[in-house]
């Protein structure tokens, strides 16, 4: 077992170097001010100051967490009856639709995103209906797997004695099926949501460049303007709420249990 253990070093050594040293970087970018020295640190709160005292970038935000918020309903909306469908058919057809599902996956994302940009191109509509048909094309997979994972692993006796003690399709559905699927639905809601309200390259693509949610915008003082002090304080204010809405769907998903547990 300790021989296994040491297999553990090279993934430590990984999120170290990938994911915890460019979080500090992050960090340290934020909190001090434009041209510091490696041995002169100047620390300040004059970024986050700057960002919700501007007129424009809050609205930017929030339209972020709201283009978010809509794709995940629509997710949800069309990703349950599809989930649902795909449980109630035979393993050989649940097979192929999962197939189906998926293999749009195989294709990396931005070349997806291209090709309805040139679908897109020939279709006259607002570029925030754009922007929301890529967000869902190409996070709806997601949703859709996590729920059709929870309900294929319901047990049908389940179903069979709520009918044997006299509920309904639709009673069967409220009481039973829609309570054990919640947890899929919760990590479905996290897998769409977070990579949705900071995407940046499906508003670049689609909206055409006028549409700008917080992703473009970090994008922007990162690459385009070279203020890395001020991106990196909107890439914080951005993971803080990240994290929020991990706590938030965590909470959501234990819930069910403390109620079965009680």
């Amino acid at each position: 077992m300790k021989s296994f253990s040491k297999m553990v070093y090279p993934y430590v050594v990984w999120a170290i170097l990938m994911i915890i040293l460019p979080m500090l970087m992050i960090v340290l970018y934020a909190f001090t001010v434009q041209g510091n020295s490696v041995l002169t640190f100047q620390f300040t709160l004059e970024n986050f100051a700057r960002f919700f005292s501007d007129e424009v970038l809050p609205a930017v935000l929030w339209r972020s967490l709201k283009m978010a918020f809509v794709t995940t309903i629509i997710c949800i909306l069309i990703g349950y009856p599809t989930a649902y469908v795909m449980a109630k058919n035979s393993p050989n057809k649940q097979a192929l639709m999962v197939l189906l599902i998926t293999l749009p996956m195989w294709i990396n994302m931005l070349v997806r995103t291209y090709a309805w940009r040139g679908i897109l191109s020939h279709i006259h509509m607002s570029g925030e209906i754009k922007v929301y048909i890529g967000m869902v094309y190409n996070f709806l997979p997601f949703m859709i797997l996590q729920i059709y994972t929870a309900l294929s692993k319901i047990d049908p006796a389940l179903i069979t004695a709520a009918h044997d003690l006299g509920a309904d399709n639709v009673q069967t559905f409220r009481r039973v099926i829609l309570p054990l699927s919640l947890s899929g639905i919760v990590s479905g809601i996290t897998l769409v949501f977070l990579p949705a309200v900071s995407s940046f390259f499906i508003p670049k693509f689609l909206g055409g460049g006028r549409y700008v949610l917080i992703g473009n915008l970090i994008e922007d003082y990162f690459i385009s303007t070279g203020d890395w002090n001020f991106g990196s304080a909107i890439s914080l204010i951005m993971a803080i709420i990240i994290l929020i809405s991990m706590y938030i769907t965590r909470k959501l998903d234990r819930q069910p249990a403390d109620q079965e547990d009680n």
